[in-house]
């Protein structure tokens, strides 16, 4: 029998993965607070110390992608109280305000609270120094976060100058997408046949996070901010309440729904009273938080590893209604992931009908216990995407049926093959996942095939066109200029925009495959490591004859795990995905590594270098490329092996354990006198 804590932490890893760093989640909060919240019960009654529990720390939204910083104070998470059918938010918001503050200030104390609307956005902290936004960045773990100060500048949420031009702060909040720029980027997304945005929320996430600050500005994003962690050399308010009007006179965005109330059973009021027109306000609220007025008293309450005392989350329970479940169907992803999905009598939940909705995985579907014939509770995550998120078991006929779980692919009868929590057809020629995989290899993350949009990829697929990416490549002109919309000139700039994608290399084909656990920095450290197919190909075959060393080769890589390593190895060793690549070669797809060009400097070439803090000029990826092109390997993490730590400001654990270990630590000028680049 699968074990149940074993499969929840796995699940819990997964979405949050999902959730802070692809901002594409797959459950509702309910859904993963109630998984969470189970989770927690089990470790319970296995005696499992709090210290190894997976809940222990907030999740991360760290994408790995953009430059990181240490947060002088640590964001921390909110403990929650969630309102649902089963728990009262009221009982625990009671409990919490007698039992956590008033036991701990004294039987005499009650003190009075901030509320203010929980913004459904993303967490930023804004740094000023003298009066300047000198930097902004995500939450990341709580502990590190990635540098956005070029995207929140472009976005024009909040003032890059403020008029307290004396000492130094930081500042939190919410960035958002207003309600009316989620629909209008939406509708332009819609006309260009780009994939839509999910939600809000997810949206913003996407666009603050990209790489070129360009393609922030006149999107919509604005922000709320609340909480003001230090501050050196300003006098602070004592009171939240009235923290949020001093930074309200510094320009700054704070919510004007904010209000100071004297006891909990106000506080309690508040809730229910925002929760009669949250659905009308310009923007997503998924609850309201409650924080002790006096900040005086934040010390003397404390915190844990995960939230701080003096502070909570009131969330409000999605739309959910109940229906008949008549059936349910297995449908294959890109990645030949099998989803079951509940085939539903119609209902109609958060705006619209609901005919089918997603029941996540067969482990979650067995725990819940869901079967055929049973009356279903479903929501909407992200008051978009339906869910079953439980069985009203008290009503449950005599006649339901057990779903098992399938043995093979309900497409091509592949037998599937388990990964963790989750089942996969390892057939990338399966008809079920042929157009999702072609969509994903033409998009702009991988092979980057102009023109070669989901419309497009679509009409392909439906005339039978193009059944694995090779085919892709030899579509002609003329094949082209007989699909709907598509004259001669438009299909001669088609086909000459795949003879160029044939150039891109082997780690944007890697990515383009949607092979598991390959995104588009592995499938870059992968090529760069390897260097060809022919290599790769060469170490699955090892692996296959059981050399342990084949999976030694990619653990060395930066992050890459032994189970990642050996999905990768064996994925790449089947039948399918070999000819897969032999197509790509016999279309003249280049299945080498492209990389930089290197001219090996003195003093560079062949150290390690580890970069930490924010440099003075340099980004990130930009100092790491300027490293690789003189012959040095930039590294993500810190050891006897390493030649150089380059530091920057706000330099963290990384630089710590350098001096620990002798290594040498250095700054940007010093690093740019090595590659010999002006100062």
């Amino acid at each position: 029998m699968p074990d149940e804590r074993a499969e929840l932490e796995v699940a819990l890893r997964y979405h949050d993965d999902r959730y802070y760093r692809q901002a594409e989640p797959e459950i509702p909060d309910s859904v993963y607070d109630e998984m969470r919240d189970r989770y927690d019960t089990l470790c319970d009654q296995a005696g499992v110390p709090v210290e190894q529990r997976y809940t222990r720390a907030p999740g991360s939204d760290l994408t790995g992608d953009l430059a990181t910083v240490t947060h002088r104070v640590p964001m921390l998470s909110l403990q929650k109280a969630a309102t649902d059918a089963d728990s009262g938010a009221d009982a625990k918001l009671e409990r919490w305000y007698n039992e956590q503050l008033v036991r701990q200030l004294g039987a005499d104390a009650a003190p009075a609270l901030s509320c203010e609307p929980k913004i459904d956005g993303i967490s930023v902290s804004l740094l000023y120094e003298q009066g300047r936004l000198v930097r902004a960045a995500t939450r990341g773990d709580g502990v590190t976060g990635e540098l956005i100060t070029a995207q929140v500048a472009a976005s024009g949420a909040v003032p890059t100058s403020v008029p307290h031009k004396t000492g130094s702060f930081e500042v939190r909040g919410e960035l958002y997408l207003p309600k009316t720029a989620f629909i209008a980027l939406n509708q332009a997304f819609a006309a260009a046949d780009k994939k839509l945005l999910v939600n809000p929320r997810n949206g913003c996430a996407g666009i603050i996070k990209r790489k070129d600050p360009n393609e922030v500005a006149g999107k919509g994003v604005q922000a709320f901010l609340y909480h003001v962690p230090w501050a050196d050399g300003i006098d602070l308010p004592r009171s939240q309440s009235a923290v949020l009007a001093w930074l309200a006179a510094q320009g700054l965005p704070v919510n004007p729904r904010s209000r100071q109330v004297s006891t909990i059973a106000e506080a309690i009021q508040y809730c229910v009273d925002l929760g009669q027109y949250r659905l009308d306000l310009g923007y997503d609220i998924d609850g309201v938080v409650l924080k002790v007025d006096d900040r005086r008293l934040y010390d003397e309450l404390g915190e844990t590893e995960h939230h701080p005392r003096w502070g909570i989350a009131y969330k409000y329970p999605p739309e959910r209604r109940t229906t008949r479940l008549r059936g349910i169907t297995v449908q294959v992803g890109k990645s030949g992931k099998l989803t079951p999905v509940a085939e539903l009598d119609p209902v109609f939940v958060s705006g619209s009908t609901v005919s089918r909705a997603s029941l996540h995985n067969f482990p979650e579907l067995e725990r819940k216990d869901v079967r055929i014939g049973d009356l279903v509770w479903v929501e909407k995550a992200g008051e978009i995407i339906p869910q079953v998120v439980g069985v009203d078991l008290d009503q449950r006929p005599a006649t339901t049926a057990k779903p098992t779980r399938p043995a093979t692919c309900p497409d091509c009868a592949t037998p599937v093959v388990a990964e963790e929590i989750f089942l996969y057809c390892p057939n990338p020629a399966c008809p079920a996942q042929r157009k999702e995989r072609l969509r994903h290899f033409a998009s702009r993350n991988a092979m980057d095939i102009e023109g070669f949009g989901p419309a497009l990829i679509e009409q392909l697929v439906v005339a039978d066109q193009v059944h694995s990416p090779a085919d892709l490549f030899a579509l002609t002109a003329d094949t082209l200029a007989g699909l709907e919309r598509m004259g001669q000139k438009s299909a001669e700039n088609a086909v000459a925009a795949l003879q160029k994608a044939k150039t891109r290399g082997l780690a944007k084909v890697l990515t383009g495959l949607a092979l598991r656990h390959v995104g588009e920095k592995l499938g870059e450290d992968l090529a760069s490591q390897l260097g060809s197919i022919e290599a790769v190909l060469t170490l699955a075959d090892r692996h296959a004859e059981g050399d342990a060393t084949a999976v030694a080769v990619l653990t060395a890589i930066d992050g890459v795990a032994e189970k990642t390593a050996v999905s990768f190895l064996e994925e790449i060793a089947t039948p399918a995905v070999r000819e897969v690549f032999a197509k790509l070669a016999a279309q003249g797809v280049r299945l080498t590594h492209v990389g930089a060009t290197v001219t090996a400097v003195d003093g560079v070439a062949g150290k390690t270098f580890v970069l930490t803090g924010t440099l003075p000029t340099l980004s990130r990826g930009d100092a790491e490329a300027l490293i690789k092109a003189a012959g040095g390997k930039p590294s993500g993490s810190v050891s006897k092996k390493t030649d150089y730590v380059v530091a920057g400001s706000e330099a963290g654990s990384k630089l710590a354990k350098a001096q620990n270990l002798g290594v040498t630590v250095i700054d940007e000028a010093a690093l740019k006198i090595l590659l010999g680049v002006a100062l």
